[in-house]
């Protein structure tokens, strides 16, 4: 295989998974570990990955404006998602006041959620039938539909979380870095997240680990103002970090 190929495949690979070792990568390729390494520096000195111990991770500069509909993101890293979403329902206790933040992950909670004296509140319409099918209290807030996240946002939705003051949040996040914290590709989606993480007293993000060391557009929350549950530790220095919790299988 021709250098600049392996290259442009190794950049790839990252696209999807977030992170590469230099083993997967000889097994991948056939090719030796002085040539994976090689590669790896030339797209480190290019800017196009992060090189970590081991192996690579994608480069926390490059943002990603792109954003995905509801139904093909529910096909991606399905059993990572369930795990997760498992775990965080287990945290919901008697008489909690939670809001669900619209999004896949968040949707993965409901078949679990078992504690019925907690009241849910959502901006997802999806998520709000679903709770309801299931016996619970739901509040559904008002405001505009945006179709492509089954999600309410605007001014209006923003006015009604104001008033609401929540024991604990449960968010997804299309990209997180301890530099730009939890990011979101839409400005209206980042207020409605952003607005009720504030009025949260236990915040929980809920995210695989392919998500670590994306960026997108625009901030909703600061990297250490919530807990983040996902499926691995991620590399790159994010071992360090004390408020993520990798939810066993």
């Amino acid at each position: 295989m021709l250098t600049e190929t392996r290259q442009k495949e190794i950049l790839n690979l990252l696209a999807v998974k977030g992170s590469v070792t230099v083993q997967e990568l000889k097994e991948r390729f056939g090719a030796s570990e002085s040539t994976i390494r090689r590669d790896l520096n030339v797209l480190h000195q290019k800017g196009d990955l992060l090189k970590v111990f081991g192996g690579a991770v994608q480069n926390e500069s490059i943002i990603n404006s792109k954003e995905e509909g509801v139904a093909l993101r529910k096909e991606q890293s399905c059993e990572e998602k369930m795990r997760i979403a498992r775990y965080a329902a287990d945290l919901v206790e008697p008489d909690d006041f939670v809001y669900l933040d619209a999004g896949t992950t968040t949707g993965y909670m409901i078949p679990f959620l078992t504690e019925r004296t907690a009241v849910f509140v959502t901006n997802a319409v999806s998520h709000a039938l679903k709770l309801g099918e299931n016996g619970f209290r739901v509040i559904l807030i008002g405001g505009e539909l945006k179709s492509s996240t089954e999600a309410i946002v605007g001014n209006e939705a923003y006015e009604a979380l104001l008033k609401y003051n929540f024991t604990k949040g449960f968010w997804g996040a299309n990209g997180i870095s301890q530099k730009t914290g939890f990011t979101t590709p839409d400005i209206n989606e980042a207020m409605i997240k952003g607005c009720a993480m504030k009025h949260t007293q236990k915040a929980y993000v809920l995210c695989d680990s392919k998500k670590f060391h994306q960026i997108s557009p625009v901030s909703f929350g600061e990297f250490d103002k919530a807990t983040i549950i996902t499926d691995r530790m991620p590399d790159g220095g994010y071992r360090e970090s004390k408020n993520i919790i990798v939810a066993e299988e």
